[in-house]
């Protein structure tokens, strides 16, 4: 039996494709965007939290839950999920965001800051997915959770993929609603293994607020890449959320949550 969160999805038509999002609250818009095998579920705890002060709006990007992707085609990328988010501010938000994003999504709000500034207002970035080329220590590890989801044995990819990013042990212990989120978008691997590294030095062009967050446990590459993204960006303050790894709004959505709160206050 599955125990997931329970959110009011709607949806919104971007050039045919229909972009699922939760949405809650009044104000100012605040997007959530989350990272890898996750999806607008990811944001249960903030969602809630937030939107007593924001309009909250969480996205499933595309080919994630609800879609049932089985990885064929095109349209699984960071160039066309950066595209979807800013077409998204336009269609939903109505105006300049706030942008939060996580691990992967973290990526995708850089993307869409650089390509849009004007159309965000802020950024959270949490553990944000922006190694270089060659700072990765973990090795291919994406390339082998996708061969073993591929050859049959999914918890095995899965259970890789989550404790690689989140630290041993990591996939065991998550409660039954998150792992069934992360089965719900495993095939979305296969699109992301082809993904390049992204090119770091460009940050140094954002001129908005930033926020960086890290967990106090995240494991290599997240504390150095947001040491590096810090030295980049002369404007961007830092928090560490105690006790917890690169899942942190879960871990510890209260100091999560406070965090964004105190940054946009």
């Amino acid at each position: 039996m599955r125990s997931e969160p329970q959110l009011e999805l709607q949806t919104v038509d971007l050039d045919g494709y229909p972009l699922t999002y939760a949405e809650a609250g009044r104000g100012d818009p605040l997007v959530l965007l989350h990272g890898s095998l996750c999806d607008c579920r990811y944001w249960k705890p903030q969602l809630s939290a937030l939107s007593r002060h924001f309009r909250v709006l969480s996205l499933s990007l595309r080919h994630y839950w609800p879609e049932r992707w089985d990885g064929a085609g095109e349209g699984f990328s960071i160039a066309r999920h950066t595209e979807d988010v800013l077409a998204f501010i336009d269609a939903v938000a109505g105006g300049a965001a706030h942008l939060v994003g996580h691990s992967r999504g973290g990526r995708i709000a850089v993307e869409a800051a650089l390509r849009a500034p004007a159309r965000v207002r802020s950024l959270v970035l949490a553990d944000p997915g922006l190694s270089r080329p060659g700072e990765d220590e973990r090795g291919d590890f994406r390339q082998r959770a996708l061969a073993l989801i591929q050859a049959g044995d999914s918890e095995a990819g899965l259970a890789l993929f989550i404790d690689t990013v989140t630290g041993p042990d990591t996939w065991r212990r998550m409660v039954p609603w998150f792992k069934d989120m992360v089965r719900d978008n495993a095939a979305t691997l296969l699109g992301q293994a082809r993904e390049p590294a992204a090119p770091l030095g460009d940050v140094a062009a954002l001129s908005m607020p930033v926020l960086l967050i890290g967990g106090a446990l995240s494991p290599a590459p997240s504390p150095a890449t947001l040491d590096r993204l810090q030295g980049l960006l002369p404007q961007a303050e830092r928090v560490r959320i105690a006790g917890s790894s690169h899942g942190m709004n879960l871990g510890n959505p209260r100091a999560f949550n406070q965090a964004i709160l105190d940054f946009l206050a």
